[in-house]
């Protein structure tokens, strides 16, 4: 058959086909008021406020401080969305641009550097709907779960954080007592730029060797036969960058471009560093003060002028009380006596030469704290690591 006659048989049929739908839409009638089975109907969609959220801290000042952008602060996630850092509970969250179903809140503390906090409180989930139930963003809360936390956003230094948060985790010990129970060992496998490696406990890991630009972080809850336990956000991956240049604080603080007595501004609110300058200033001026000049020793120019003129007046007083002493020998025997007498005080001065003294072991020298100690407002839980 030539195919330009089938391609006329293939239009004739589908207009033929269009035309018989047509006529069959024309005479559907749309449901009434009297019909057994109406459709819901649903006004004003767009009109539905988007849903509010407060949240409550304690024993824990959250803030940011105004010059290095960081402290204390709330990881707040919906879903399995990267988290926002909250910085201050004062005002409610508002959650824009939910989809209809099933969305799941979770938040933990957060120390400055973005480390969670792991203590029992320190972490807290709600599940809600919008309009109506779905199987997505709804974690079974008998399972253990997995919270993705860091590495997230751009870096400007190494090593880079991995952090993350466990919910109903069982301990390792607990998990191994009885092999014919229900309860499984569980490991977290890493997998970064396609590299993996396995973390079997709950704390903070640091690594080295990203690529410039993007890398992609995955995290992944797997049980002791290493397949990954079915649960919502238990497998989870994130894009960051790694830029050298990057220069904001965390990166600074890394490569040690921030001092520690500046850095305490992240961890106490409204800390003001010690002047340390102003205090080693005075410290020297007090030090000049005190430094003592010794006296100038004579020449032997001047002592030989000295000599002859301690001899003639010598003389004279001795002439002029005792008469009868010739004034020939009294002259030899008073300058004997006068260089005597300028010798020992030429001795004197050698002796009683003074030097700079050393400054006072009563001064006390400030110096710059050597280290800080982060405080953590929330104690932490030693027994509730894993």
């Amino acid at each position: 058959m030539p195919k330009n006659l089938w391609s006329w048989i293939c239009l004739i049929f589908i207009s033929w086909a269009l035309a018989s739908c047509s006529d069959t839409i024309e005479s559907v009638q749309p449901f009434t008021s009297n019909s057994s089975s109406r459709i819901p109907k649903v006004e004003k969609i767009a009109e539905v406020p988007p849903p509010k959220v407060n949240l409550q801290i304690k024993d824990l000042p959250i803030f940011k401080d105004e010059e290095l952008a960081m402290g204390p602060h709330l990881q707040f996630f919906v879903d399995n969305q990267p988290y926002q850092a909250i910085y201050s509970t004062d005002e409610p969250i508002v959650l824009e641009n939910l989809a209809p179903g099933t969305h799941t809140i979770r938040v933990f503390a957060s120390r400055p550097w973005h480390e969670s906090f792991k203590n029992e409180g320190a972490y807290a989930q709600t599940t809600f709907h919008i309009f109506t139930p779905t199987d997505d963003n709804n974690p079974d809360l008998k399972k253990p779960l997995l919270t993705y936390s860091r590495p997230q956003g751009t870096y400007g230094a190494e090593p880079i954080m991995l952090d993350f948060y466990l919910t109903n985790a069982p301990l390792h010990l607990v998990a191994k007592e009885n092999p014919d129970d229900e309860i499984t060992d569980w490991r977290i496998r890493v997998t970064v730029n396609g590299e993996n490696f396995l973390i079997d406990t709950w704390q903070p890991v640091y690594l080295k060797g990203f690529n410039k630009g993007q890398n992609w972080v995955k995290l992944e809850f797997i049980d002791e036969n290493g397949e990954t336990v079915k649960n919502a956000f238990n497998s989870t991956v994130r894009v960051i960058n790694y830029d050298p240049q990057n220069k904001d604080t965390l990166s600074r603080l890394v490569k040690e471009k921030i001092s520690l007595e500046q850095a305490r501004a992240i961890v106490e609110p409204n800390y003001q560093p010690e002047i340390i300058p102003e205090e080693k200033s005075n410290l020297t001026s007090e030090t000049e003060e005190e430094v003592i000049v010794p006296p100038e020793i004579p020449s032997p120019s001047t002592t030989s002028e000295t000599e002859s003129t301690l001899t003639e007046t010598q003389t004279e007083t001795t002439t002029s009380e005792t008469e009868s002493t010739s004034t020939e020998t009294q002259a030899e025997t008073t300058t004997s006596e006068t260089e005597s007498t300028s010798t020992e005080t030429q001795a004197e001065i050698k002796a009683e030469k003074v030097s700079p003294p050393e400054v006072p072991s009563d001064v006390e020298v400030v110096t710059p704290e050597e280290g800080i100690e982060m405080e953590t407002p929330i104690n932490e839980d030693k027994e509730g690591k894993y």
